[in-house]
């Protein structure tokens, strides 16, 4: 049996990934310090023989006992309320982090994928955004933390390639929903659903003519899955290349939700990007990979998880 570590397993994709790989017939241990992530995400797991748990910082030194294959590294805080909440523990996740787990995974022979972003793009000024595009950020800039610490990602996983022979794997993710997102993530879809479902106005920033694209949970983690089994060690972008804008998206939300609320509109936060869509031309090529959810299916599921979410 294969055994593989994933780091941020309480976390929203992180839970859904523990999933995956127990499915497909992997040993899964789940590693989490519990920042952003909660033991809720993966408490169906804690009585399968196939899964163990855990807690533990990975910007501290790391150690799992026994044989690894594959290591998954997604802990980071991912929403800007997070990230600007703990701008140095995110920074320390990116970097820190990621430079132990490479090294676990050197002194384990084991192959790692890391889970960069779209966010590396910056503001883009290509669109749709390639991998082959370096990107246009402001290093120094509130999203700089986040921003950069997925770029040293990057660049420390390309090191230890190079360098050390180590396998290695870098996914670029595009905006993800589904069920397990937090309900006070504080990204477009989560503040759109629980604000519908409490009876506040749906606020969206600037004009709303930015533009996002959504991919289904469930698509991401195959595409995922997918990258690690492949023999490509650069950057690929995951994510759905439908792309809609902001104002769009929450008068779909108030549609989903039969709301009575209207939108409001506030400052745009700086740096925030005003285009977002993945070039998928990689993934469909090197991986046979392409989202199937259509939006409206997979926002019907993502409605009823957060209603029951409100409920409880």
């Amino acid at each position: 049996m294969k055994r593989v570590l994933i780091t941020g397993a309480a976390g929203f994709l992180g839970s859904h990934l523990c999933d995956r790989f127990i499915a497909e017939g992997y040993q899964v241990v789940g590693m989490d310090n519990l920042l952003t992530g909660n033991l809720k995400n993966i408490e169906h797991l804690f009585p399968l023989k196939e899964f163990e748990y855990y807690h533990h910082d990975v910007s501290k030194f790391v150690h799992v006992p026994g044989k690894l294959d594959y290591i998954l590294h997604f802990a980071s805080p991912a929403s800007p309320i997070d990230y600007l909440k703990m701008p140095i523990q995110t920074l320390k996740v990116g970097s820190l982090g990621t430079h132990n787990l490479l090294g676990l995974a050197k002194e384990k022979k084991a192959r790692i994928l890391v889970a960069s972003t779209s966010e590396v793009y910056g503001d883009p000024t290509i669109h749709p955004q390639p991998e082959e595009y370096w990107g246009n950020v402001n290093p120094v800039g509130p999203r700089g933390v986040y921003d950069e610490a997925k770029r040293f990602m990057e660049s420390i996983t390309m090191a230890y390639h190079n360098f050390h022979g180590v396998e290695t794997r870098i996914i670029r993710i595009f905006n993800t929903y589904g069920p397990r997102m937090r309900l006070d993530d504080g990204r477009a879809l989560p503040a759109f659903m629980s604000q519908a479902l409490t009876g506040q106005d749906l606020t969206v920033f600037g004009d709303g003519s930015q533009t996002r694209s959504f991919c289904y949970v469930s698509d991401l983690v195959d595409g995922i899955y997918r990258l690690l089994l492949s023999d490509y060690h650069l950057p690929v972008n995951i994510g759905n290349p439908s792309e809609i804008t902001l104002k769009e998206f929450a008068e779909e939300i108030i549609a989903l939700t039969n709301s009575k609320q209207k939108i409001i509109y506030q400052p745009l936060p700086k740096d925030d990007p005003k285009q977002r869509k993945p070039d998928i031309t990689k993934a469909k090529e090197l991986l046979g990979w392409e989202p199937k959810v259509d939006r409206k299916e997979g926002l019907k599921i993502t409605y009823e998880y957060f209603k029951k979410a409100l409920n409880k």
